[in-house]
This record gives structure tokens, C-alpha cells and sequence, in this order.
């Protein structure tokens, strides 16, 4: 990583180097040029790391296992998420009541109270316990 970083140091160096000596009227032309490099780096990364992925995805399947850091999420998770919604509700509350009074205060607790229960649904997959032979068209 760090030979890769010390690559584009010299790309960058040569580019600012190239500017001084051929002026500003090739500014845009540099810049261009040494983006269109950075994004190739990146493009370069995206795929590797999306292909680690998908291999990764590719073995838990075959294996016939769940994932290490699959959507099953620990207690400290939740605990977390419902106090950080609680803290957030002090000020949305007060959003809520002065905007529309109590149908406002209503709504913003409703929502609150949905983003957890969404929260906390998480993970859990309705139906999934009949029926486990049985395979849909859309599995491979």
C-alpha cells in the first residue's frame, strides 16, 4: 500500500513539476489528467475489494454457514442505537411540538418508535422456518 501511495506522490510531484514549467494554460489539462489516475487507482481497489468480497460471500454460502459479521447484531449494537434514539428524541420532540403542537409531537414519536422496531427487526426472517428444503426460483 505504501509503495502504491508513494506512486501517486510522484505522479502528483510530476504533475505540479509539469505545471511550472509549462504555465497555466495546461493547469486543467494536469489536473485532469492525474485525477483520471487517482480514479483509476480507486477503480482499481473498488474491484479488488468487491471481488474479496464476493469470494468471501461465495465461501460462507458453500460452507452453508452464517457470515462472521452477518446481520445478526449484538446486544451492545441495540443498546446502543435505542440510546442514541432516545437522546435524539429530546430535540425532534421539541421540533415536533413546535411545528404542529401534539399531532407533531405524536408523529415525531411514532417515527421514533418505527426506526427502532425496524432496528430491531433486523436479522430476523419471517417464514424462514418452513419450508427450508424447498427452494424458490430465485436461488442459485
Amino acid at each position: 500500500m505504501e509503495a502504491r501511495d508513494a506512486e501517486l506522490k510522484k505522479e502528483l510531484n510530476a504533475s505540479l513539476h509539469a505545471r511550472k514549467e509549462l504555465g497555466e494554460e495546461y493547469e486543467s489539462a494536469l489536473v485532469d489528467s492525474f485525477l483520471e489516475k487517482v480514479e483509476q487507482r480507486l477503480d482499481g481497489t473498488i474491484d479488488r475489494r468487491m471481488r474479496r468480497h464476493m469470494a468471501e460471500q461465495q465461501m460462507v454460502v458453500a460452507r452453508g454457514s452464517r457470515a462472521p459479521n452477518s446481520a445478526v447484531d449484538s446486544w451492545g449494537e441495540r443498546f446502543g442505537f435505542g440510546i442514541v434514539s432516545l437522546i435524539l428524541a429530546i430535540p425532534l420532540s421539541a421540533i415536533g411540538v413546535v411545528n404542529a403542537d401534539l399531532p407533531g409531537l405524536f408523529v415525531t414519536w411514532g417515527g421514533i418508535v418505527g426506526v427502532n422496531a425496524v432496528h430491531s427487526m433486523r436479522g430476523v426472517h419471517f417464514g424462514r422456518g418452513r419450508n427450508r428444503d424447498r427452494k424458490s426460483e430465485w436461488d442459485d
